[in-house]
């Protein structure tokens, strides 16, 4: 493969035709299934998928078939077919469904507007993870414009990740015999430590969430007849969290979602924060100047990668500010939200959260803990030689620079699925969210340069899987 030239091809696809596509899909407001229940007959959902396979049609690929297969009651999930030189196996992944808006984006943003400024493309879903088949079909034909044979490509496009990807096993099921055995999987929804240099995922974390309510009353009372006699829901949930989680340092006391982290990921640790200093944690929007994290970045991206942490992501039962009166509540409910270390059972997790937080229920209250769902983890199989002397050649090739491995703190259900199924497939698991590109929140965008040195570095990765 002639790197000029696959850099001046892929470059010339990004400018000309992906980004004005990219930004066509983010207008349309396809908000995954836990947020838009009635997807279905908003039609958003199908709209995005039928932009997606329009454009795939457009594309001059050899052989290539593409399908939008559909199970009812679910959403439908984009197949592509790409023949290829060989019978080896590339499954290539992305998912088009969105996060929904969420508040607080700048006044000259909204998340279905795409707006283009600094070299980022602004909006919902373009990084994560709309572009994911653009660049996953200009690497193939990059390979093909200069006749660089690649192996048997299988690209699945899903409509529910960002729910869980709940649909996804009846798809893999079901197109079992299609798919066949990867002997490469390629995933471009993860993130990268900067913008530099290619980053290869090495482990997610896993997932639980669950509701926990407290409920000391039937119904609201005046606080001032009530406080000092019926005891505040919120300050028992208090006591309760406070059994899970250190409120001083965010430590989870619970040892049932600790594990031992394996040598190779401390060391991978270690060469990360040497490469990216501050940027560990200077990439957040703090709200407070000049931040300075008491941990080391070397421990910061542990904690974040291979650390069990509790978020609390929602709350019912609390009025608004504008109508809280001097009411004693009847009831909290809050929305808790682990990440759990790679290899920690998430099923188990969630027995040992829900014994801790159910037994003994402080004095006057009524404690519920409802587990919502259970994600896994994955940590990625030992690296072949031929895939890492590839993935650091495409790095130095395009970006000038090694290539890098980290952790991600975040879940791809999709990962620990087809880790399970294909256990002796190699992973390249890669993409653009980088600093301040912040998926799910406000002021999310696709960092348009690295888009483009990612998939010229697919392309390499895709040539040098051929000839290993």
């Amino acid at each position: 493969m002639d790197n000029n030239k696959t850099a001046e091809f892929v470059n010339a696809m990004w400018d000309d035709s992906i980004i004005p596509e990219i930004s066509e899909y983010i207008k349309v407001p396809n908000k995954s299934p836990a947020f838009d229940p009635d997807w279905d007959q908003h039609g958003h959902m199908e709209t995005a998928v039928q932009m997606l396979e329009a454009w795939c049609k457009t594309q001059p690929i050899k052989d290539m078939s593409i399908e939008i297969v559909r199970i009812e009651g679910r959403t439908p999930l984009l197949f592509i077919d790409i023949p290829g030189d060989s019978d080896d196996v590339v499954l290539l992944y992305g998912h088009y469904d969105k996060q929904p808006e969420f508040s607080g984006w700048d006044d000259d943003l909204d998340p279905w507007t795409p707006v283009i400024k600094d070299g980022k493309l602004y909006g919902r879903g373009g990084a994560d993870d709309g572009y994911a088949v653009f660049g996953s079909l200009t690497a193939i034909r990059a390979l093909q414009e200069q006749g660089v044979p690649h192996a048997h490509c299988i690209v699945i496009v899903e409509g529910c990740e960002e729910s869980g990807s709940f649909d996804l096993p009846y798809y893999i099921d079901m197109l079992e015999d299609r798919i066949g055995s990867p002997s490469l999987v390629v995933c471009l929804d993860a993130e990268c430590g900067n913008y530099e240099q290619l980053w290869c995922t090495t482990s997610l974390r896993g997932n639980l969430t669950g509701q926990l309510r407290v409920d000391v009353l039937t119904e609201g009372v005046h606080s001032g007849t009530a406080s000092g006699v019926v005891p505040s829901s919120f300050r028992v949930l208090r006591k309760l969290l406070s059994r899970i989680e250190d409120e001083n340092s965010g430590q989870i006391l619970l040892e049932g979602l600790h594990v031992e982290i394996p040598e190779q990921r401390v060391e991978q640790a270690k060469k990360a924060a040497e490469t990216l200093g501050e940027g560990a944690y200077e990439k957040f929007p703090w709200a407070v100047d000049d931040p300075d994290p008491s941990e080391s970045n070397y421990e910061l991206l542990l904690n974040n990668t291979w650390k069990p942490t509790l978020s609390v992501t929602g709350a019912d039962g609390l009025p608004t500010l504008v109508n809280a009166g001097n009411v004693l509540l009847p009831f909290n409910t809050l929305k808790l939200s682990f990440r759990l270390p790679p290899t920690c059972d998430a099923d188990e997790a969630a027995e040992v959260v829900g014994q801790a937080l159910a037994a003994d229920a402080p004095p006057l209250s009524k404690v519920e803990f409802e587990v919502e769902s259970t994600m896994a983890g994955w940590n990625a199989p030992a690296i072949d030689d031929w895939l890492e002397a590839s993935m650091n050649k495409a790095s130095e090739a395009f970006f000038g620079k090694p290539s890098m491995y980290m952790g991600t703190g975040g879940t791809i259900p999709f990962m620990g699925m087809l880790g399970e199924k294909f256990p002796e497939a190699q992973f390249l698991i890669t993409g653009l969210l980088g600093p301040k590109s912040n998926a799910h929140g406000p002021n999310e965008f696709l960092h348009i340069e690295t888009g483009k040195r990612v998939t010229s570095c697919v392309a390499q990765v895709l040539e040098d899987h051929f000839t290993r």
